[in-house]
Order: structure tokens, then sequence, then C-alpha cells
């Protein structure tokens, strides 16, 4: 897609990488019944993606995108963004712990079940919520940004 606001290229940057490493783990775990120590890297980039990238880009939306879409009347979208985000983030403190202990290759097996089915359901909360946001945020937020709060935002972003 061809967004003109720089929030919505870093925000659909962000989401592009997010499905490709979302995609490379989906991959690994319909190929793998047992915790495979060849796996410590990408849990670690999955760990690294739910301490870091998900809250950060959580916390920006929910602080300096969704209450603009509110006041431009879009407060069901908003609203219904940050009731995904808290369920994701549900998600996401179960498996942070758990993804650490497969990078450092430390996993029985019942935790790397749990790993397993938990990281399944974040793929597939994950996928819903980015094709809602590139269908919805982003192309929003091209009209409703004007030039000079997309250039204030997409600072305050990369400065975070």
């Amino acid at each position: 897609m061809n967004f003109q606001r720089q929030v919505s290229r870093m925000l659909h940057d962000e989401h592009l990488n997010m499905m490709g490493l979302l995609g490379k783990l989906e991959q690994a775990l319909a190929r793998t019944s047992r915790f495979d120590p060849a796996l410590a890297g990408l849990f670690g980039q999955f760990a690294h993606a739910l301490e870091q990238d998900v809250e950060r880009h959580f916390r920006f939306e929910e602080e300096s995108l969704f209450p603009r879409m509110a006041e431009h009347g879009d407060g069901d979208m908003a609203a219904l963004l940050v009731e995904e985000h808290g369920a994701i983030r549900e998600v996401a403190a179960e498996l942070l712990p758990l993804s650490r202990a497969a990078a450092a290759g430390s996993i029985d097996e019942a935790a790397w079940a749990t790993l397993k089915r938990s990281s399944m359901e974040m793929i597939e909360r994950e996928v819903s919520h980015i094709q809602k946001e590139t269908m919805a945020l982003l192309p929003l937020l091209d009209d409703l940004l004007d030039e000079e709060a997309d250039r204030e935002l997409a600072f305050a972003y990369t400065a975070d």
C-alpha cells in the first residue's frame, strides 16, 4: 500500500516486519512437535518483538492516534483497536517468559506445549489486528493528519 503520511508508512513498515516474523514463527511451529534448539534465535527475535516493538507500537497508537480518531468521529474503531491491544498484551505477557526460555534453550516439554499453543494464538490475533489497522487505521491517518502533525508525531515516535 502507498501511504501519504510518514506515520502511516512507519506503522505499515512495522506491520510488515511483524508479519514477516510471525510467518517465520508459524512455519517453524508447524514443522516442529518438540523444541528444537535451532529455533532459539527465532524465539529471541520474537521475545524482543513482544517486549519492545508491540508495547511501543501500541502505546504510540493509544496515546497519540486513537484520541485523534475519537475526536474525528471514529471512536468506535479506536475502542475496538484498544480492546484488541488488551487481548494481545495478555497473550504477550504469557509468551514473553516462555519465549525467553526458548531463546536460551532452556524450556521443558510442558512449557514448550504452552509456548507453541500461545504463539499460535498470538499469530492469529496479531495478523487479524494488523489487517484491521492496515485497512482502516492507516488510510484514515492519511486523511486525519496534516503535514505538521504528521511530522511532529513521526519525530516523537522515532525518538521514543
